[in-house]
């Protein structure tokens, strides 16, 4: 008890001296998962609609929960495991049971740590072997108690072509270089925050999610390759957050006004793209949360300072420069996530993404208008011993993050902002999670998936040509699109994956995949390694994310 007592104390006291911002990436899912664990139970409050959670945030979880008798001994060895590593928001110095870096120095000034990172992963569909590996370093400190800094470069190497944009994968985003049949590609990624008790701003290229899920979100899922973009975070009471970001997105759209003759070809510029965003979180009741906001694609033109007011409704300040053409106009979207812990073990979520809504024609089957992707959800933690079962449905409307304007599409390098599965389609998510030991996770996945048709390519220049009926305004050409009433891509997936955390951010893992693609348009939307072997067998190791 005296320990638990002093626990929460020195939780306390760090929160009020110290506010180091340094992001912990989303990549990392052991350690979300862990810290989703101590939520579930409701021995920590977070706002797990906002990713990613800062050092300093995990450690006092961490530390707050030490030797919490709630705990069973598998989570009290994962915590002790994990407080070598997160320690270091904590303490000066090495005078502690210190994870293994390969530098680290710590002062009452300045704090910094620098690791490798390395990984590779085997592939085999029964026809053919192929491999993925990577490598690279990473480093993250702290100057003073306000200033935080972080940094890293991953080298990729796919002996073959495993990624792309447009395919339905959760494999990250990746923008590759070349054209030969094996690709590499490389992915840098940090950032500067200042930060203080209550707040903090940052300069960053990284990446970021919004919205509960555990297997998709539906308002910014992280998967697209990195971006820069500012952040003001702020929590000035217990029951509100406010986070924003402003981001300048790659567009892959020419610029013919600005691409130009060179040397044995052209230099081609893309137009610019931008998008703002912002999300409140309030909190009614103690662990339950109402998260809210809205954001904006635009494109077209130069850095707009309206879009960095943090608190503004976005859709109504274009109104203010485009309020007389929808052609000249830009791309808004509304969102909201609710999630409760309030019944102990049990966590229970749902999000609404809203990309283009007619309030008018709602309930007018041949006149909607409603693009809108919804996810319901939950979990429940320990209902069996070191044991989590989830589910999880997503449903995605026809043409939620498209836009017939191409620079203003929810994407960036033409990986979607959102769903994985993109628009015009549902997924299913059941999973199974036990953990027998510390470090060990063993999972059981079943995901369903279906695609309806593409609507998108109504509005191509030559689809409009050919069909002069449908040149009107956007709101018209969107009006009563079916949701699937033809499935034009199904996979039917069954997951086993066993992995295993020998050092702090060490991992051997062996994964097993069943797939059953079907449907006009399943070579669309898979890659085709993928889709030649319907069982996949893979093992991998890693260093670092």
């Amino acid at each position: 008890m005296r320990k638990s007592i002093l626990a929460i104390f020195l939780s306390l006291s760090i929160t009020l001296i110290k506010s180091q911002d340094i992001p912990y990436h989303i990549s990392n899912e052991t350690v979300y998962d862990f810290i989703d664990e101590l939520a579930n139970k409701g021995l920590i409050d977070i706002n797990s609609c906002i990713k990613p959670y800062n050092r300093q945030q995990i450690a006092n979880w961490l530390v707050s929960c030490d030797q919490n008798t709630a705990l069973t001994p598998r989570q009290q060895k994962e915590l002790t495991f994990y407080l070598k590593d997160f320690n270091k928001e904590l303490q000066t110095g090495k005078s502690f049971d210190k994870r293994w870096d390969l530098f680290y120095h710590s002062d009452s000034l300045f704090k910094l740590t620098i690791n490798p990172i390395i990984g590779g992963q085997f592939f085999n569909n029964s026809n053919k072997t192929v491999y993925h590996r990577w490598g690279g370093a990473e480093f993250y400190g702290s100057i003073g108690d306000h200033v935080a800094i972080y940094g890293s470069l991953r080298d990729n190497y796919e002996s073959q072509f495993l990624g792309g944009p447009g395919y339905i994968t959760q494999r990250p985003g990746a923008v590759y270089k070349g054209d030969n049949d094996d690709k590499d590609y490389s992915e840098t990624r940090g950032g500067i925050v200042y930060s203080w008790k209550w707040g903090s701003v940052g300069l960053h290229k990284d990446h970021f999610q919004w919205g509960n899920n555990y297997s998709q979100s539906t308002i910014f899922s992280g998967r697209t390759p990195s971006y820069g973009y500012i952040s003001f975070k702020m929590s000035p009471t217990k029951w509100f957050d406010f986070n924003y970001i402003h981001g300048w997105l790659i567009s892959e759209v020419i610029d013919s006004s600005r691409t130009y003759p060179v040397f044995n070809g052209e230099r081609e510029a893309f137009t610019n793209k931008f998008i703002a965003a912002n999300m409140f979180t309030v909190r009614p009741w103690k662990k339950f949360n109402i998260s809210f906001g809205n954001s904006i694609v635009y494109s077209d033109v130069n850095f707009n300072p309206t879009f960095a007011v943090p608190f503004l409704f976005y859709k109504s300040a274009d109104h203010t420069y485009n309020s007389w053409d929808n052609w000249v106009g830009q791309n808004a979207q509304m969102f909201i996530d609710i999630n409760s812990r309030q019944i102990k073990k049990l966590h229970l979520y749902t999000s609404l993404f809203i990309d283009e809504i007619s309030i008018n024609n709602m309930f007018k089957k041949d006149e909607q208008s409603n693009d809108i992707a919804w996810k319901i959800g939950t979990r429940v933690t320990d209902l069996f011993p070191n044991t989590s079962i989830t589910a999880e449905y997503t449903i995605t409307r026809p043409l939620v993050y498209q836009h017939f304007v191409p620079s203003l599409t929810y994407m960036s390098n033409q990986y979607s902002l959102g769903s994985y599965t993109l628009d015009n389609s549902d997924e299913l998510f059941l999973m199974i999670k036990f953990k027998p030991m510390r470090g060990l996770d063993l999972t059981a996945n079943y995901t369903y998936i279906r695609k309806g048709k593409d609507y998108q390519h109504i509005f191509d220049d030559n689809e409009m040509d050919l069909h002069p009926e449908i040149n009107q305004d956007q709101e018209e050409i969107r009006r009563g699109l079916p949701f699937m009433n033809e499935v034009r891509y199904k996979n039917t997936n069954f997951t086993l994956k066993g992995r295993y955390q020998i050092i702090n951010d060490g991992y051997v893992f062996v994964e097993y995949q069943q797939n059953s693609y079907s449907g006009p348009d399943k070579e669309k939307y898979i890659n085709p390694y993928f889709l030649a072997g319907n069982q996949i067998v893979s093992i991998g190791m890693n260093f670092g994310f």
